[in-house]
């Protein structure tokens, strides 16, 4: 018996070959590491200019005196009131130096000193020892008395007697105010009422009278004009 001959294969057709892709992972490990080390530069980089800046301030640093405590207008600067303190180099600040310190002693402020304050030249009277050879009288001032805030150590004025309260004026015969010459040693802070003491070195001849007169409220300030 005789079988039929098989059918020849058909051979299956091949699908085309797929193109193959490299797979490089170096070039991705290369760009990470140079962006690290560019983050180290820039970071460094960073550091110096922070630690040069850092120098910069501290070497623009200054040394000058401030007020350790309270000093009122008029006294005689110790030892104690000062201090030194460290600020940076600003040329709207005139502070004292520290090394000045000793020729400041002694020296009376022409204004109140409060404690932490720095201290300036501006602040500070000409002289050593004002009104100390001569009298010293306090007189209450009243608002309108005494020219407003412009009174200050070593200022020359005239104690003008005012009249007395009552007392008739003939402004036809009105013979000229006797006034006293006297220099502004100190001038308190102005109350709620506006009333400073002002206290004023007058001549030994003088200091009865204008005491006097203060005591009664009658006395007026003239401040005489400032040399330049």
């Amino acid at each position: 018996m005789e079988f039929p001959a098989a059918a020849p294969s058909v051979p299956r057709p091949q699908s085309p070959a797929r193109p193959e892709i490299p797979i490089t992972t170096a070039p991705v490990k290369r760009e990470r590491r140079w962006a690290v080390v560019a983050l180290c530069v820039v970071l460094a980089v960073m550091c110096a200019l922070g630690a040069a800046a850092a120098v910069t301030s501290a070497s623009d640093r200054a040394r000058v005196l401030a007020v350790a405590r309270d000093v009122p207008a008029g006294q005689a600067l110790t030892d104690g009131d000062l201090t030194v303190a460290e600020v940076s180099a600003d040329a709207a600040l005139t502070p004292v130096p520290a090394d000045d310190k000793a020729a400041v002693i002694g020296k009376r402020p022409a204004v109140d000193l409060r404690k932490g304050g720095l201290l300036t030249a501006s602040q500070l009277t000409a002289g050593t020892g004002l009104g100390d050879d001569r009298q010293q009288v306090g007189v209450q001032v009243k608002r309108g008395q005494a020219p407003a805030g412009t009174l200050a150590p070593g200022d020359q004025v005239l104690a003008v007697t005012t009249p007395a309260q009552g007392e008739q004026t003939d402004p036809e015969n009105e013979a000229p105010p006797t006034s006293i010459k006297a220099s502004v040693v100190t001038v308190s802070r102005p109350d709620a009422s506006g009333t400073v003491v002002v206290n004023l070195a007058v001549a030994e001849t003088d200091g009865p009278l204008l005491a006097t007169r203060a005591a009664m409220g009658r006395i007026a300030l003239v401040r005489e004009p400032r040399s330049s």
